[in-house]
């Protein structure tokens, strides 16, 4: 009983990182998105104002851009898809793909860029064969 449990909490809408208007009632192609929706995974980036990873460990799945309309009276942009509101993270590539082709989304999958992490000190900075002058 517990693993069934377990199974039906992590398939919760607010136990996902479910963002948009209604995360209980999303939206579907049935809902008012017409045609087969075009969707991204990928893995975030960090940002510039971070130092460690945090954050870029999951993959995200999300709409691609679509078409945005100027509203004639006020003058504000719009669009007709409120799918353009939800990003769903997923803890591997596999599962995003598979969430996709169940819902009969056409994906694109950007891989990550890796980056080389070098080991630092503060020791370093006072070492004997540090390149560079130490300046006050």
């Amino acid at each position: 009983m517990d693993g069934a449990w377990r199974s039906l909490v992590a398939r919760l809408p607010w136990a996902q990182k479910v963002v948009g208007s209604n995360p209980a009632a999303p939206t579907t192609p049935e809902n008012g998105v017409a045609g087969a929706m075009q969707v991204r995974i990928f893995k975030p980036a960090k940002t510039a104002m971070q130092s460690g990873t945090g954050n870029t460990h999951e993959w995200v799945l999300e709409p691609e851009p679509s078409r945005k309309e100027i509203d004639p009276l006020m003058g504000w942009t719009s669009s007709r898809n409120t799918m353009q509101q939800v990003r769903l993270f997923f803890p591997t590539l596999e599962e995003a793909k598979a969430h996709a082709e169940k819902n009969g989304w056409q994906y694109t999958v950007e891989q990550p860029h890796s980056r080389p992490v070098r080991a630092k000190a503060y020791a370093d900075n006072f070492a004997f064969n540090r390149v560079g002058r130490w300046t006050h």
